[in-house]
């Protein structure tokens, strides 16, 4: 384990928090679109993307020496990476009675994007939280780094 792991670790998930705040700032951003792609030769609203974490492999050399019984597992992570980002296709789209828009169906309903704004801005705040106490794990183990080097100049 190198001196710069704890900030590796930590990079990893700003990284990943920020990309998540960008599909969330997407997903609201789309909320009213009614026409984000063809399919079958039809228009479909904007689907709500969603992003999907899970913990970063560490590198071989650790797991040989796991599998080999020269170290145990330990319990340091080796941070988070994004598996995907998959669209929900689950949720069903919602219907607006707008018999004037020009994507209206025959009586006059209107298929809108399946995103939900409400539960996007508490999804937006809990990414944000964890990007900003990422942030401060960094900087404070940026402070002990630099103390630690302080040390030896004394």
């Amino acid at each position: 384990m190198s001196i710069f792991h704890s900030m590796n670790t930590t990079a990893s998930a700003l990284t990943t928090q920020r990309l998540r705040m960008d599909v969330i700032s997407s997903n609201i951003a789309n909320v009213d679109t009614t026409r984000a792609k063809q399919v079958n030769g039809e228009w479909e609203p904007y689907r709500k993307k969603s992003v999907t974490l899970k913990e970063q492999e560490g590198q071989f050399s650790n797991f040989l020496n796991m599998a080999i019984g020269k170290t145990e597992k330990n319990g340091i992570g080796n941070g988070v990476k994004v598996s995907s980002i998959k669209e929900d296709t689950e949720t069903p789209f919602k219907l607006m009675y707008d018999p004037s828009h020009p994507d209206a169906n025959a009586e006059g309903y209107v298929q809108m994007s399946n995103v939900d704004v409400l539960k996007e801005m508490v999804d937006l705040i809990s990414a944000s939280r964890s990007y900003e106490a990422n942030i401060t794990a960094f900087n404070a183990n940026k402070n002990m780094l630099t103390k630690a080097l302080e040390i030896g100049k004394g």
